[in-house]
């Protein structure tokens, strides 16, 4: 069969492929719609791929469909139909503010039409980038959120918290629009730690990734004051996704959240309260993937800064035997957060059952090791020599230990 050429100017300049809804921008360049959608939006590129000019242009303007060459491409397409080129249909065109400031104005004059206003709203976002842009600037976002707010046990209101909390994950909003669904009160954590606790696994997941998007995106001053006044049931709710680790997503979400919150001391005393210390390990022992290690090791090391969270640790018959395990297996960053959680429980917490019970698990043999072969890094060296500082006088009699690093490094005779 004949090859067939295509026409370079029907191919976009990003992903090199026939263009199905050829649009331009302020450059004058045409692009596929969905390849300058991604570059711009999720991106968050500002300039043009070919001209590196700056693109001009608010969300509404930004891109200019370009009619003639659809048609001249749907024409060659079905000109080309006896070799196998499929034509493209005419694409919609992306939906308009007014159309979903019509949409909230109707659902919110009318409860009754909610549940269709859902559906509506969940479709026009399937579609494309830019009706989920157009979506977030007619403020669907703080209208999702209400629907959340207001939703209790005993409304019947659980299918549109469901719809909402669908939309509002998938519109994947900018930081602005994650601020304005926070607000400036606990209301909506509140709300979605009663999602978390009586939920679906879906909406359970979908509300701790929010959590998460929207913590971060906060601002220091509010979220000291947000994050502050966290009720215990909110960590009891964190941890309870972790120990049901029913959703890689959902878990990985979660161990970022604690580690965001628990910067605070105050939460770090709730989330051992709830038992986060003990799921932690439970995690660790079941995992040796980097990323997920290495945050599990870190939430963990802010709960040994509390007495509450090393003693939960300690209570855990495996809580030292993994943390010990990890080191020089998982990665450097893994190695400075196992040497941080030990020196937290040798310096506070070492009655001589925890020392001996360090010595015999090898934790001194596995500190030898990490002065020795840490990849030159001196922070972790010298966290490892000042852990076994520590319990000098203990240490020095274990026959892990060689004898020059007895001398050299914890310095005793």
């Amino acid at each position: 069969m004949e090859e067939i050429q295509v026409p370079p100017y029907f191919l976009c300049p990003i992903s090199l492929e026939i263009m199905k809804d050829p649009v331009t921008i302020s450059t004058g360049i045409t692009y596929d719609r969905e390849s300058i959608e991604k570059w711009v939006f999720s991106g968050k590129n500002t300039t043009c791929p070919v001209t590196k000019q700056a693109i001009s242009g608010t969300d509404d303007e930004l891109l200019t469909p370009n009619v003639t060459l659809r048609r001249v491409i749907q024409s060659w397409c079905t000109l080309h139909a006896s070799h196998g080129v499929e034509r493209f249909p005419t694409p919609k065109p992306p939906v308009t503010k007014s159309h979903i400031l019509k949409l909230l104005r109707q659902a919110k004059s009318a409860p009754e039409t909610q549940a269709e206003c859902l559906q509506t709203l969940r479709s026009i976002a399937s579609e494309n980038a830019a009706n989920k842009r157009c979506m977030e600037n007619a403020g669907v976002a703080e209208f999702l959120a209400g629907i959340i707010k207001t939703s209790n046990a005993d409304n019947n209101k659980e299918t549109s918290t469901d719809d909402a909390l669908y939309i509002l994950h998938n519109l994947g909003l900018s930081e602005d629009g994650l601020k304005s669904i926070l607000g400036h009160d606990a209301q909506f954590i509140e709300s979605l730690t009663r999602v978390m606790q009586r939920g679906s696994y879906e909406s359970r997941a979908y509300a701790v990734m929010l959590l998460k998007s929207t913590l971060e995106a906060t601002t220091n001053p509010l979220l000291f004051h947000l994050t502050t006044t966290l009720n215990p049931s909110f960590f009891h709710q964190v941890v309870q996704i972790l120990r049901d680790n029913f959703s890689r997503k959902a878990s990985k979400s979660a161990l970022h959240l604690l580690a965001n919150v628990c910067q605070s001391g105050r939460n770090r005393i709730k989330a051992a309260e709830a038992g986060a210390a003990t799921v932690l390990i439970e995690l660790l022992l079941d995992t040796n993937e980097k990323r997920y290690c290495e945050w599990a090791l870190s939430v963990l090391e802010q709960l040994c800064r509390c007495a509450e969270g090393r003693a939960e640790l300690l209570q855990h018959a495996a809580g030292l035997a993994v943390v010990s395990r990890k080191l020089l297996r998982v990665s450097q960053v893994a190695n400075e957060r196992g040497l941080r959680i030990l020196y937290s429980i040798s310096k506070f917490s070492a009655t001589p059952s925890v020392v001996q019970e360090m010595l015999q698990l090898g934790v001194g043999a596995k500190l030898c090791l990490v002065i020795q072969v840490d990849c030159g890094v001196g922070k972790n060296k010298e966290r490892a020599a000042e852990i076994l500082k520590l319990h000098a006088k203990e240490w020095k009699n274990s026959p892990c230990i060689p004898l020059d690093l007895i001398h050299d490094t914890i310095g005793v005779n």
